[in-house]
């Protein structure tokens, strides 16, 4: 166990290549990367209640930083991973960050995991000039720097469009949705999504039953669950982080309840997916681990390496999905501005992004418009069997797949 009060620093040589691009871009062999390192500091939630989503990052960007050392580093450099635990606390972040531009002197900034985390970490960015790119950012406007850059595809207004996508799933099935409950941690991205999820179903006709939010960290959901239990909705919203899904499943199921449709916004994959009650819960998806996902720039690559290391570490679900993922693309942005540019320029570099396509385990991705937000590429995810499988949109689903709905 790690001393909660003392932050974890480690150190990992890793590659941050652009995926297809730094990947196959003829770079040069490890024996000629005699330069000093290119040192890329962050955080991320190792321990505290993001640490389960926190731990697949960490291998994530492990898995990347081993390709590309492996591949001869970048503009002929190793790169080093400067990491440290945030805890799961904001405030750390702020602090940590700091740290790492002016005592630990990195070169590269990379976010951390979660929406506080990321908007208390951008401020330091902010402040020091420096390139700012992240994985996880739930509200984009929360990010008006213009030197951040998302890796997640959740385009310029995803308080409205998450709900959208969602209902537009369970619209095609035989039994649409009449009824609705809002029930979300106080985490911001994930309250603010919920409010805007209430307009869109207001919108489409839809009652909602329940409002009803929740602090952080609460592990407790005795009161909550039977409160969704009395309202009985067709469908349960649930703005759930971490382990808060699988926790209000089995607070449901002790009531001998369950909703007929669930949708829970951020869940830990593992945790949700192996509770026994999760069968038919949905989530937001960017990327599985079949087709046509699997078939994206250096998506072979880093499934077989991280399903390694995933099991290695012990966890529940040792395959790569959209924390992975995300992960892994905000480096390939990262080397592929590094790599676009020729040095370590980050003005330079942010121009680069801005006027260029790079093709990621995300699939293609640009930073136009708002907040350099690019267009939403948001699908549904189903547990199914023991799996999380993409039902929304049909094009996405993998052979014989559909959308489980009442």
């Amino acid at each position: 166990m790690h001393n909660n009060k003392t932050p974890l620093r480690q150190r990992r040589t890793f590659l941050a290549g652009a995926g297809a691009l730094a990947l196959s871009c003829g770079l040069p062999s490890l024996a000629r990367a005699a330069g000093a390192p290119i040192r890329v500091g962050s955080t991320l939630p190792l321990t505290g209640p993001l640490a389960p989503v926190g731990g697949i990052h960490k291998i994530a960007g492990e898995v990347f930083v081993e390709l590309i050392n492996k591949r001869g580093g970048l503009l002929g450099r190793k790169l080093e991973w400067v990491l440290l635990d945030d805890q799961s606390q904001a405030a750390n972040a702020r602090a940590l960050y700091e740290r790492l531009v002016t005592a630990d002197k990195v070169d590269l900034l990379m976010g951390p995991y979660g929406t506080s985390a990321i908007v208390a970490a951008m401020g330091v960015a902010q402040r020091f000039g420096k390139l700012f790119i992240q994985s996880s950012l739930g509200d984009p406007s929360l990010a008006p720097y213009p030197l951040q850059f998302p890796a997640l595809p959740i385009g310029p207004d995803p308080r409205l469009a998450d709900t959208e996508v969602l209902l537009d799933a369970f619209a095609s099935s035989a039994t649409p949705p009449r009824t609705i409950a809002f029930v979300t941690s106080k985490f911001p991205s994930a309250l603010d999504l919920a409010k805007g999820g209430q307009e869109v179903a207001a919108k489409r006709g839809l009652k909602t039953v329940l409002t009803l939010e929740y602090e952080f960290g609460t592990r407790d959901f005795g009161g909550i669950a039977a409160r969704i239990k009395d309202a009985n909705p067709d469908l349960l919203w649930s703005g759930a982080i971490g382990l808060e899904a699988s926790q209000l499943l089995d607070a449901m199921k002790r009531l001998d309840y369950l909703p007929p449709r669930q949708f829970h916004l951020f869940p830990a994959p593992g945790p949700t997916l192996a509770n026994q009650h999760a069968n038919g819960v949905t989530s937001l998806t960017w990327f599985e681990h079949h087709a046509p996902f699997s078939q994206y720039a250096g998506a072979a690559d880093f499934l077989r390496l991280y399903t390694e290391r995933a099991k290695a570490a012990g966890l529940p679900w040792p395959v790569a999905e959209s924390q992975a993922a995300a992960e892994f693309a905000a480096w390939q942005i990262l080397a592929a501005a590094v790599n676009g540019v020729g040095r370590l320029d980050e003005p330079a570099m942010a121009a680069w992004l801005r006027g260029h396509q790079l093709n990621t385990v995300l699939g293609p991705r640009g930073f136009d418009g708002k907040f350099n937000s690019g267009v939403a590429a948001t699908k549904i995810k189903q547990v199914q069997n023991g799996k999380w499988v993409t039902v929304w949109p049909a094009a996405y689903r993998p052979p014989g797949v559909t959308l489980l709905a009442p």
